[in-house]
């Protein structure tokens, strides 16, 4: 392999790896906040992705405002889910969490099904980022994938600084670390769940907007993404956002060459990395913390 191809696949895997944090970071807040197993999470990627195949033809070259119309929109659907079904989660058992997340992803398929159809669907990067950059003599990179790995970094700059410099998240990581004691104080627990509820499914559409250029928009794209999601947030450590932005790069250096080096073998290489990561730390890389 030579350097250019190195380049390319380093790139790959950290674009990759970033893309996964968005949807993993929002997945572990809901998870480590409110307590709620979540399958539906990688519908809510599926959903972003449908927006921006709905979204980009009324936008044009406005690709930036597309995304943001499109997260709010996410945000405001994640804050009436949550107010219409996951509010009365918090006190049920694991079971009946996995139940009721599950019926919704059958749900969303089939809302999907009925209000867009079963086609495969691509969405096309506005020209501005439809370009590539030379990386040697032979090889390039679209310009949108490195656009797609600076938005995930900003997103997740963003991130950081409003859970670990804000009131809003100092009372997130009280409300993680012991939410009877942040009830007591005076804090509106309900509303704050909400809101954090409305962030996660805003980061996992907002991730699945991004990929939408760079992959086929298609029936049942969040299943895998959420197994994946599951990994991260294991590897990383249930609870922790900086966790998962480390497990999620592994992830996607572990994926992408391996199915370079080990074709035949790539699709169990995540897994053997969890496997080895849990025998080492079982509570994962890093503790409940952000």
């Amino acid at each position: 392999m030579d350097f250019a191809t190195f380049a390319v696949q380093c790139l790959n895997a950290v674009q990759y790896g970033l893309l996964l944090f968005l949807v993993a970071s929002g997945l572990t807040l809901i998870f480590g906040i409110m307590g709620v197993i979540n399958l539906a999470h990688g519908s809510f990627y599926m959903i972003g992705a449908y927006l921006a195949f709905t979204l980009a033809p009324l936008f044009g070259q406005n690709f930036v405002l597309m995304l943001v119309c499109g997260t709010l929109l996410a945000a405001l659907f994640g804050y009436l889910l949550e107010w219409a079904f996951f509010s009365y989660l918090y006190q049920r058992e694991h079971l009946q969490q996995v139940l009721m997340t599950w019926a919704l992803i059958l749900v969303f398929e089939e809302a999907r099904s009925l209000l867009i159809g079963n086609d495969v669907h691509g969405v096309k990067p506005p020209d501005w980022l439809s370009g590539s950059i030379a990386l040697g003599s032979l090889m390039t990179y679209p310009v949108y994938r490195l656009f797609a790995s600076a938005a995930c970094i900003v997103i997740g700059l963003a991130l950081y600084l409003v859970v670990n410099r804000t009131r809003l998240g100092m009372m997130i990581r009280a409300g993680a670390s012991n939410r009877d004691m942040v009830r007591g104080l005076g804090v509106p627990i309900t509303r704050l769940y909400r809101i954090v509820f409305a962030g996660g499914v805003a980061l996992a559409a907002l991730a699945g907007m991004i990929a939408a250029p760079m992959s086929s928009v298609y029936p049942g794209m969040g299943g895998h993404v959420l197994i994946i999601c599951f990994v991260v947030v294991v590897i990383g450590g249930i609870g922790s956002i900086s966790g998962a932005l480390i497990a999620a790069l592994l992830v996607g250096f572990v994926d992408t060459f391996g199915k370079v080096f080990f074709a035949e073998l790539s699709g169990i290489g995540v897994y053997v990395l969890m496997a080895i990561i849990l025998v080492w730390r079982p509570e994962g890389l890093m503790k409940r913390g952000y």
